[in-house]
C-alpha cells in the first residue's frame, strides 16, 4: 500500500526549516540545499512544493502572518478596549525567538514586495487586516472612556503600526538589544499615552 503524504505538513515543515536557517546563516544563506537538508528532504524534492526560494519565502508570509493572527485571536477573545488593543500587539511584537524568527521571514519578504506586485498585494491585505482589528478595539475603547487623547484614529493606528512593525526589524537585527521587557513597556508606556488623565495619574 503507498504511504499517504501529508503535503500541508510537509510545506510547514520546510517552513519551519527555512526561518532556523535564516537565523544561522541570513537569507542569503537559506539556500534551498540547505533548507531541504535541515528539514529531512532530498534536495530535489523540494520542487514539487517550492519549485524556488521566492516561492517558498512568499508561501512562509503567509503561514507566519496566520499563525500570528491565531494568537491574536485566541488572546483577544473575550476582551474589549484597551485590554483587546493591548494583547493584539503583543502577539504581533517580537517578543520571544519564535517571533523574532518570524520577524527574519517577514523582512526578506518585504524586500521582494518592493518589486513584485502580487507579493506587495498580499502585504497590503494582510497589514489592511491587521488595521480594521486594530480600528475595532480602539473604537471600543474609545467607547469606554479608556481612549480620550484628541488624535484621530488613523493616526494611533499607523503610530502603533510603526511600533510593531519597527520593532520586528530592530529585534531581527539586534535582539539582545531590546529584550522583551523594554518592548512590553514601550507599548505600555504608548497607551498609556492615549487616556492623559489616567497618565498623569499613573506617574
Amino acid at each position: 500500500m503507498p504511504k499517504i503524504v501529508n503535503h500541508d505538513q510537509r510545506r510547514l515543515e520546510l517552513v519551519d526549516a527555512t526561518w532556523r536557517i535564516i537565523a544561522q546563516h541570513g537569507i542569503e544563506g537559506a539556500t534551498m540545499r540547505e533548507i531541504a537538508a535541515e528539514a529531512g528532504f532530498a534536495n530535489g524534492a523540494l520542487k514539487p512544493y517550492f519549485p524556488t526560494k521566492d516561492s517558498l519565502i512568499t508561501f512562509a508570509f503567509g503561514h507566519v502572518f496566520n499563525r500570528t493572527n491565531q494568537r491574536i485571536a485566541e488572546r483577544t477573545a473575550g476582551k474589549v478596549g484597551i485590554e483587546a488593543l493591548h494583547g493584539f500587539c503583543q502577539e504581533v511584537l517580537p517578543l520571544d525567538e519564535d517571533r523574532i524568527n518570524e520577524a527574519r521571514i517577514v523582512i526578506p519578504f518585504w524586500q521582494k514586495a518592493l518589486t513584485d506586485a502580487t507579493k506587495t498585494e498580499l502585504h497590503e491585505s494582510s497589514m489592511h487586516q491587521w488595521r480594521a482589528g486594530l480600528q475595532v478595539h480602539l473604537r471600543q475603547a474609545r467607547s469606554r472612556g479608556e481612549v480620550t487623547v484628541p488624535i484621530k484614529d488613523e493616526d494611533i493606528i499607523n503610530q502603533l503600526m510603526c511600533i510593531l512593525l519597527g520593532a520586528q526589524i530592530i529585534a531581527a537585527m539586534s535582539p539582545g538589544e531590546h529584550l522583551p521587557a523594554q518592548l512590553n513597556a514601550q507599548l505600555d508606556a504608548y497607551l498609556l499615552l492615549l487616556d492623559p488623565a489616567h497618565a498623569i495619574e499613573s506617574r
